[in-house]
């Protein structure tokens, strides 16, 4: 996330959720973006038994989406470009091998030839180029069930939200990361990242998708921010949108994807601290502030 405030921050607060997200987000959250699009790329292979091209198995039973602290990682060698920057969670490094990501659909597909049709059919073109972009770096499927994504974005412009100094501080695109117990196609438990993004519309079609990119970043698990404006992760836009992940961007992706991590390991459904919830019949947009926001 970026912000528009003096002093970039990687905290969240809540606005109004989903009942199973509200309980995810009430401490913390985390911001991202994305879009569609779905190939395997050379940074992240797929796991054991799994391919680019296996469904995203809705879950047979999962956990309440509970909130997730980010925190400082371990000292430890040098990492490369800005890795020092990024935080984890306790449960290890917010990442996966494959990423199930839905987008949500615009009510027309371009016959809507009023402005805010046109808006809509090109906030979707955004998401879907920013979204294939990454594909070249991690892999990833898009879904039309939003209940099997770990990544559900909004086409919402996110609420404004207050620095601390009282000032008011927009941005148009907000993530935030929770975490899930579930059990997909019968086979064992695993711990997922679950992230709802909010993208607003109300921007030029290079300075959206530069919006999409930099959120979906956060999304695949780049928790932190460059100080260099050629970097998709930069703390603030540059005077010219990045629309693809520099050098610096893909040595730290390909330095994030080599740490340790809980997040898609099978676990003892035991040691599950979460409560059980059935799945809910229609997806609900969230309404979200940032632990990180794109001005």
């Amino acid at each position: 996330m970026r912000s528009t405030g003096p002093v970039a921050r990687m905290s969240v607060q809540m606005f109004g959720l989903p009942a199973q997200v509200k309980s995810l987000l009430g401490q913390s959250g985390l911001v991202l973006i994305c879009g569609n699009a779905a190939l395997a790329g050379p940074i992240v292979a797929p796991a054991l038994g799994e391919s680019a091209t296996e469904p995203c198995h809705l879950a047979q039973i999962r956990a309440a989406v509970t909130p997730v602290m980010l925190i400082q990682p371990p000292a430890g060698p040098p990492p490369p470009g800005y890795a020092n920057q990024l935080r984890t969670t306790p449960y290890g490094w917010p990442t996966l091998r494959r990423w199930c990501v839905w987008i949500e659909p615009v009510s027309d597909s371009g016959h809507d030839p009023s402005a805010e049709g046109l808006r809509s059919v090109q906030w979707q073109q955004a998401v879907r180029a920013a979204l294939q972009t990454w594909s070249s770096l991690v892999t990833l499927r898009t879904v039309e069930d939003p209940e099997t994504a770990q990544v559900r974005i909004w086409r919402r412009v996110p609420p404004l939200t207050r620095d601390p100094a009282g000032r008011p501080r927009a941005s148009h695109g907000r993530t935030v990361l929770g975490v899930v117990a579930l059990e997909r196609a019968g086979g064992p438990w695993r711990l997922e990242p679950r992230l709802e993004v909010l993208v607003g519309p109300g921007q030029r079609r290079e300075a959206l998708q530069a919006t999409v990119l930099h959120e979906l970043g956060h999304a695949f698990g780049l928790w932190g921010h460059s100080d260099n404006p050629g970097d998709a992760m930069a703390t603030a836009p540059g005077a010219v949108p990045v629309l693809s992940p520099s050098a610096r961007d893909q040595a730290t992706l390909r330095w994030l994807y080599g740490q340790p991590t809980r997040f898609g390991e099978a676990i003892d459904p035991a040691t599950v601290p979460f409560e059980g919830l059935p799945r809910p019949g229609t997806a609900v947009a969230p309404a979200i502030s940032p632990q990180g926001a794109r001005p």
